[in-house]
């Protein structure tokens, strides 16, 4: 829930980062994510990354966690559904959206996303490229908002369609007149 005004630089206001129950439901999309194609590369760990993409409600828990492994790069492949990952060699393309990111050991920032480059999204990847001057990058939490829509598969369906008839088309072997009166 937003109170109005900007985050850029931290937020010293008084206002209440509510943790209101609503708050909670917004971010529930890490239920839709397929946690078992998830992929972190360059996680110290194996498997870590998936722990941070939990319920805003286990956001301060300090006990999961990703930490980088060589460097302080991270990269997230986030799968909805099924499709190709990323790889560190096409993090050089340009990227949907870009975030300048803020210390908030509390979880309570948000990042407003570009909403016509985010629809219909199957898959997601997440590129932290540096961070803070540490030698490596930790990440505590990782919450993702939005609406969920389940996708529709269209099979694909090959038709024909005749304007108008071709007798050679529709061998009939006997054709047999008919009149109907109405009175």
């Amino acid at each position: 829930m937003s109170h109005g005004h900007s985050h850029g630089g931290g937020c010293s206001c008084e206002s209440d980062h509510s943790d209101a129950p609503e708050r909670g439901l917004e971010y529930g999309l890490f239920r839709k994510i397929d946690l078992d194609k998830l992929q972190c590369l360059n996680e110290s760990r194996e498997g870590s990354g998936r722990s941070v993409f939990r319920a805003w409600e286990e956001r301060h828990d300090r006990s999961l966690f990703v930490e980088s492994d060589d460097d302080e790069e991270l990269l997230f492949n986030i799968p909805f559904k099924n499709v190709p990952h990323m790889s560190f060699g096409d993090t050089g393309r340009e990227a949907d959206q870009t975030f300048s990111l803020n210390i908030d050991v509390s979880g309570n920032l948000e990042y407003p996303t570009k909403i016509s480059r985010f629809s219909n999204v199957s898959h997601l990847s997440i590129h932290i490229s540096k961070n803070f001057g540490a030698e490596n990058t930790k990440i505590y939490y990782i919450g993702l908002r939005g609406e969920w829509t389940e996708a529709h598969r269209h099979e694909v369906t090959i038709c024909n369609y005749e304007a108008t008839a071709n007798p050679t088309d529709h061998k009939v072997s006997q054709i047999t007149p008919q009149t109907h009166f109405i009175s």
